[in-house]
């Protein structure tokens, strides 16, 4: 999947919660609007955007966020086991959160750049592109 990109939820947060690097991450989904291409995000950091929304705001805003998520040029992976056992091994051996593991792992499976401004993610960067906002 030559070009493909994988968001994190830190991108996805910074664009819903209005910061700086969300204006970044406007501008690649337009971008990826005008040329037909969709991000990927795993199942799981979709997941870590609704809970996060919910908790900082209310269950109505979480629903208006997965409204338009739901419009976004998004493909949500689910977590297969492939997936999942590359996962834990980025758990386990680059300490990343369980949640960063998967955004690693889906990035590294369909060799693709990872979208973020988590500098968590630092410790993979060795080994994938990363796209930092």
């Amino acid at each position: 999947m030559k070009g493909a990109k994988v968001l994190d939820s830190w991108a996805l947060l910074a664009y819903f919660e209005g910061e700086p690097a969300g204006e970044k991450v406007r501008e690649l989904l337009k971008e990826a609007s005008e040329k037909g291409r969709n991000f990927l995000m795993s199942v799981i950091n979709w997941g870590e955007v609704l809970y996060t929304i919910e908790s900082r705001h209310n269950k109505e805003t979480c629903t208006e966020v997965e409204h338009v998520m739901n419009q976004m040029h998004l493909e949500v992976i689910d977590a297969d086991k492939e997936l999942t056992r590359l996962a834990a091994h980025l758990k386990a051996t680059e300490k990343l959160s369980y949640g960063d593991a998967f955004a690693a792992a889906l990035a590294s499976l369909r060799k693709a750049d990872l979208v973020t401004g988590d500098r968590d993610f630092r410790t993979v960067e060795r080994f994938m592109k990363i796209n930092w906002l």
